[in-house]
């Protein structure tokens, strides 16, 4: 019973949209953590949900957690990641700091800073990639604390705490067009050659699993109406096209249909192929409606679209009902660790929650870039100093290198 609840209660999130998307977490505790798994600073870079690098404190190492990334990036590469990675990681251990003085906190507690930059982009037919949007922001214990508006090119102040740094950032003018130029430009590049060296390795070695459809009612929270659901489950890759129907023809957004967007199943733990993907539409209807509802699912992996059609139950429309029942015990069985996996995500990406196992997530592709981006090889001009940290001349997160 609990697998049906998760099933038929998880709502819909967002729109769907066929977007890639390149971002970087950094954690940085005020002291060493006491849990095993857990490192006083961890880096790792995601690509579409998929870990492709890390560096811990331990390690001091920047490594790949994919096969194509380690192919296809040479030893240079890895070198100058984990040079700039350790400079991040002094700069995270001051800057952590100067906040706990800043804020007039026990420095014998634990505190934790955390970073997370990177840009959404959709793949346009020759493959290519069009910018969509970008995100540049700081969290400090767990809370929202400094941001990046990528659209005026300001930096945001989530905490009165902030004010200090966002009027300090602000009046250096190269780096806020430092960092809009890295996430609309830099970072989609980056973006467009990881995705397409996934897409290579993918299609050289086979890479490629079908779908499961499964299409159903459940209850919804208007009395006289049924939502719809299509469920497309356990395929790879990430790129699917799924379509609700009434009596054969498409329906759109505008129609009603609401997408949860491709998420992660979390699935298929040791394996280098890590994980499977689903989506989800749903479709508020009429209880009484007599038309025909169909799902249909295009993937790489089909010689030809499946093409499910509802039996017009529904689960858990009403007392007794036994046959909805046992559909969502199944449906459930198959996405539950992926809808604990997405929900643990987006809990992370609203609040900055901690990591788990040591895994946060971090720095990006262009070696050496300042804070504020990510890795360039040098700073613009050379007027934002040689530290490292993207600002001008030994400036920390939270003020002066002495703290305020």
């Amino acid at each position: 019973m609990i697998f049906f609840f998760l099933f038929c209660f998880f709502g819909a999130v967002h729109s769907a949209s066929e977007v890639h998307r390149l971002h970087y977490i950094y954690t940085a505790f005020s002291k060493p953590a006491s849990q095993p798994g857990m490192y006083q600073f961890t880096a790792m870079g995601i690509l579409d949900d998929r870990p492709i690098d890390i560096y811990n404190s331990k390690g001091q190492e920047k490594i790949p957690l994919q096969e194509w990334m380690k192919d296809n990036n040479g030893k240079d590469y890895w070198e100058k990641g984990t040079h700039s990675r350790r400079s991040k990681e002094q700069w995270f251990n001051v800057n952590v700091n100067i906040l706990i003085e800043r804020m007039r906190q026990n420095k014998s507690d634990l505190h934790t800073l955390q970073w997370m930059h990177g840009c959404e982009a959709t793949k346009r037919a020759d493959g290519t990639m069009k910018f969509l949007k970008g995100f540049d922001q700081y969290g400090y214990d767990g809370k929202d604390f400094l941001s990046f508006d990528n659209k005026d090119a300001v930096w945001v102040a989530t905490e009165a705490q902030a004010e200090p740094t966002k009027k300090k950032w602000d009046n250096v003018g190269i780096l806020s067009q430092y960092t809009k130029g890295y996430l609309e430009t830099d970072c989609v590049d980056w973006l467009q050659k990881f995705t397409g060296y996934q897409e290579k390795q993918d299609k050289e070695h086979g890479y490629s699993l079908k779908p499961k459809v499964y299409v159903f009612g459940k209850k919804s929270t208007k009395s006289d109406h049924r939502t719809l659901v299509c469920l497309a489950t356990g395929f790879y890759p990430k790129d699917v096209e799924v379509t609700i129907l009434r009596n054969d023809v498409e329906l759109k957004e505008n129609d009603g249909v609401v997408s949860s967007g491709v998420r992660p199943n979390g699935d298929r733990p040791g394996k280098w192929l890590s994980e499977t993907f689903q989506l989800r539409k749903t479709l508020e209807i009429m209880a009484s409606d007599p038309a025909k509802y169909s799902c249909k699912v295009q993937h790489r992996s089909l010689p030809e679209p499946i093409h499910e059609i509802w039996d017009g139950k529904c689960c858990n429309c009403s007392p007794g009902s036994t046959g909805g029942i046992i559909a969502g015990v199944l449906v459930g069985l198959a996405v539950l660790v992926g809808v604990g996996a997405v929900v643990l995500y987006k809990l992370f990406k609203r609040r900055q929650a901690i990591p788990l196992e040591g895994i946060s997530v971090g720095s990006g592709p262009l070696e050496n870039q300042p804070l504020a981006g990510e890795e360039p090889t040098s700073t613009p001009n050379g007027s934002l100093g040689s530290n490292d940290s993207g600002l001008p001349e030994n400036q920390p997160l939270a003020g002066e290198a002495g703290g305020q």
